[in-house]
């Protein structure tokens, strides 16, 4: 199994994972450290995230939807992200589409995060395998 990164500043937990249609997945991810820019949806130091696999694609798309653990209604809802992979000829281009952000997310911090996780799959892919 690959290794997840989650963004900077953060440790990802994965306790639930069935990557199909229909399949789910639990992760929590916890603040390294005790000073961070925004505390977390689910605790001052946690997100915890249900998710389902709606739509896999192989080498092309792939759609989750997904919902915070809080009591904070500004993370409550289903946000729906979707995956869209597209050959190029220098590798393959991700695109990542997000729908129904709860409004507590503010869009620079979702931004980073976007960008951090990719930036770690890259690194990821671009790894020398033995």
């Amino acid at each position: 199994m690959a290794t997840w990164l989650p963004p900077e500043g953060m440790k990802g937990h994965i306790q639930v994972f069935d990557p199909r249609a229909g399949g789910t997945y639990r992760m929590t991810l916890t603040y390294e450290r005790s000073e961070h820019p925004a505390p977390g949806k689910s605790s001052e130091r946690e997100d915890i995230v249900n998710g389902q696999f709606v739509e896999l694609v192989p080498d092309a798309r792939v759609v989750q939807r997904f919902e915070f653990e809080s009591d904070d209604p500004a993370f409550a809802g289903t946000m729906t992200m979707t995956w869209k992979l597209t050959p190029r000829a220098e590798g393959t281009e991700v695109t990542i589409v997000c729908e129904n952000v709860p409004a507590g997310i503010r869009q620079e911090d979702h931004l980073a995060g976007m960008t951090s996780t990719l930036a770690n799959l890259a690194a990821f892919v671009e790894a020398p395998r033995d």
